[in-house]
């Protein structure tokens, strides 16, 4: 219970951190939870592979915001492509 308690308050402030940074509006908090939960896993990822080591819960908001950047700027590019 601790553990998906901690993770939706990461995802939470890594979603509204990473739409500050992006200049990304609008979102409500199920829009945060999703895009730093996203964000998680993508930073995860890009972390590993730079072999980055982000412990505690400090490393999981800031890896977790770095994947939620990278997750926004994908879906803006999309987006502009369409438009």
């Amino acid at each position: 219970m601790q553990n998906i308690l901690a993770l939706l308050i990461v995802g939470a402030v890594a979603g509204w951190l990473s739409s500050l940074i992006m200049k990304n509006k609008g979102l409500s908090l199920g829009g945060y939870l999703v895009l730093g939960i996203l964000g998680a896993i993508v930073g995860g990822f890009v972390f590993s592979l730079l072999q980055i080591s982000a412990n505690g819960l400090i490393g999981s908001i800031i890896s977790a915001t770095v994947g939620a950047i990278i997750v926004i700027w994908v879906v803006q590019a999309v987006w502009k492509k369409k438009a």
